[in-house]
């Protein structure tokens, strides 16, 4: 049997998927989740189900600011190779309602992460998810991983910066081999209920107003799951060396205006949106794009899956899903 990978958030969307993807491949996982309610626990569940089915997974119900129960894994697990670490307390807008949930699950819980990997005898690489959030008021486009990041716009953008931070620290003090990767509004088949994909489906399906910010006048990098999964895994074959802490952004390096977005969902859906126009949220940004350059260099990473196909594959699947 392959030594263990770590993943954090595994019942989540992207965690989900880079765990299937690993255990299609023959891997060993171990997979941690505190399953919490910010949104439906039953999807969690779901995605769960879906994994359990190897042999090769176990899963750790539990909680990334739980210090004892995530630094048990040095004496449970010692030959843990590498972590990939996906959870987190998401959301921008929900980092106004809930600020305190961003410290313990975002501040507190990835200083347990890296305690933990420094104390992990065989480690050769831990993985983090960070945010295009913390490209925050930049003006520039597209987004550089070389680019400032000083203005961060929300707490959630913040406590990200924040973690690029600690992994720079604990990198350059112990050694290890850190990268963390900068995703760029992640859509597709098991994805989030407070995204836009989601949202909009969901309300065009039960023939309720679409909530469309900024007049609609806005542009995302809309990254299909499958093309993040891609990066994921070539980052994750190749650690940084020497040791050091390294930053990519994995995204679309095209963006696609919100109005197409919607229509595209209208094709699919073979319904007409209900527009509900409203005024810039706070937190939010006017356009993101991603400049992939370095993490094409470093690992061959190219996007393949434009709107059309991808929200074809997610509409399909959240039909499918919610029927059953």
């Amino acid at each position: 049997m392959s030594a263990p990978i770590l993943v954090t958030g595994a019942a989540g969307f992207i965690g989900f998927h880079v765990c299937r993807h690993l255990l299609d491949a023959g891997e060993t996982i171990l997979g941690l989740d505190n399953l919490n309610d910010y949104y439906d626990p039953n999807l969690k569940l779901a995605r769960l189900a879906q994994l359990s089915t190897s042999k090769n997974f176990t899963f750790l119900p539990w909680a990334l600011e739980n210090t004892d129960q995530i630094l048990s894994l040095v004496k449970t697990h010692p030959q843990i190779q590498s972590v990939v670490h996906l959870a987190a307390q998401a959301g921008v807008r929900y980092s106004i309602l809930n600020p305190h949930a961003y410290a313990n699950a975002n501040l507190v819980g990835y200083l347990n992460i890296l305690e933990l990997a420094r104390h992990l005898p065989k480690l050769q690489h831990l993985v983090y998810a960070s945010s295009s959030s913390v490209y925050g008021a930049n003006s520039k486009l597209p987004f550089s991983i070389h680019d400032p990041v000083d203005q961060p716009i929300s707490l959630y953008a913040a406590s990200k910066r924040a973690n690029e931070l600690m992994s720079h620290t604990y990198s350059h003090l112990y050694g290890l081999p850190i990268t963390g990767l900068r995703f760029f509004t992640v859509y597709g088949p098991w994805g989030r209920p407070d995204m836009s994909a989601f949202i909009f489906t969901k309300a065009i399906l039960q023939e309720k107003p679409v909530p469309v910010f900024n007049h609609g006048d806005m542009r995302r990098n809309f990254t299909y799951i499958d093309d993040i999964i891609q990066g994921v895994l070539a980052c994750l074959r190749n650690p940084p060396s020497p040791p050091q802490h390294r930053l990519y952004n994995i995204g679309n390096n095209q963006s696609v205006a919100l109005m197409d977005f919607i229509h595209t969902l209208e094709r699919h859906l073979g319904k007409k949106a209900t527009l509900d126009l409203q005024a810039m949220q706070p937190g939010d940004v006017k356009e993101t794009i991603a400049d992939i350059s370095d993490t094409q260099r470093d690992f061959g990473f190219q996007p393949k899956t434009n709107i059309e196909e991808g929200l074809a594959h997610f509409t399909r699947w959240y039909q499918e899903f919610y029927s059953a």
